[in-house]
């Protein structure tokens, strides 16, 4: 059993669950950061220390959970669930303290129904067709095991000691990205329309692998991006599905420094 890491500068809160990973090998990915240490929280426990006092020993906040989706529900599962009152009023306020916020992945797909939540991570993911910034959009598209080229999109400190491109096997989005409001961070060469990818709803309904009758429009290759959020820093890389990219050089190399940026602890 692992020890309580008391002595890192920088100390890390990791909410996970809602979405299958291999804890054991997302644990290790951060075993070789130095001087930053992880405590792994699960939903819906996580929630409830999103707010000033319950984080105060914390100085980033990395999100790898999916919460506010019961794919348990009887009736054309996940049924969305609204975020509690403590974390309603919780995150805004982390944010107004200044806290930094990694999001990795399946994060985008977390708290439907709260468009504050969306707003803040710069994009959402959907199991069910809805209605984002007032316009009415399908579900989001998934395909496992592509085999991308990914460029960083410019020098930020985020990308720093990153090679000028690198191969990464993942699962990509077609999701809704809200790009003209984030500085790019990483690029994809993965082509972006409907028939490289599958329907996230005919997914849960069973139907794995199929696109029948989903005419989603083309997205953005943007798969990595920073913004500001009220007071704080926030960086979202969508790759992160699995061993993948865990052992990717690269991709740990994106993470470490995302937490270091977020908490500002890397130069400009």
């Amino acid at each position: 059993m692992p020890t309580i890491d008391y002595r890192s500068e920088l100390q890390c809160l990791v909410a996970v669950r809602g979405h299958p990973f291999d804890r054991n090998a997302f644990a290790a990915m951060f075993e070789g950061m130095e001087g930053i240490a992880v405590t792994m929280v699960d939903q819906p426990a996580a929630a409830l220390l999103m707010n000033p006092a319950a984080m105060r020993g914390f100085d980033v906040l990395v999100l790898y959970d999916m919460p506010g989706l019961d794919f348990d529900a009887p009736d054309d599962p996940p049924a969305y669930v609204d975020p509690p009152e403590e974390l309603a009023k919780g995150l805004p306020a982390l944010l107004e303290e200044g806290k930094g916020i990694v999001a990795l992945h399946h994060a985008l797909a977390g708290w439907p129904t709260w468009d504050f939540y969306g707003e803040m991570l710069g994009g959402r993911f959907l199991y069910h067709p809805g209605t984002v910034r007032g316009e009415a959009v399908l579900d989001s598209g998934y395909a496992h095991d592509v085999t991308q080229l990914l460029t960083p999109a410019a020098d930020h400190p985020v990308t720093r000691g990153l090679p000028e491109s690198f191969t990464l096997t993942d699962e990509p989005y077609l999701a809704e990205i809200f790009d003209g409001e984030v500085t790019p961070l990483l690029h994809s060469d993965a082509k972006y329309t409907r028939d490289h990818f599958f329907s996230a709803q005919h997914a849960v309904r069973g139907e794995m692998y199929s696109r029948e009758g989903w005419d989603h429009a083309p997205g953005s290759n943007l798969v990595g991006w920073a913004k500001e959020v009220s007071r704080s820093r926030l960086v979202y890389l969508q790759p992160g599905d699995g061993a993948g990219a865990y052992g990717n050089p690269h991709y740990r190399q994106l993470v470490e420094n995302a937490i270091r940026w977020t908490a500002r602890r890397l130069p400009e």
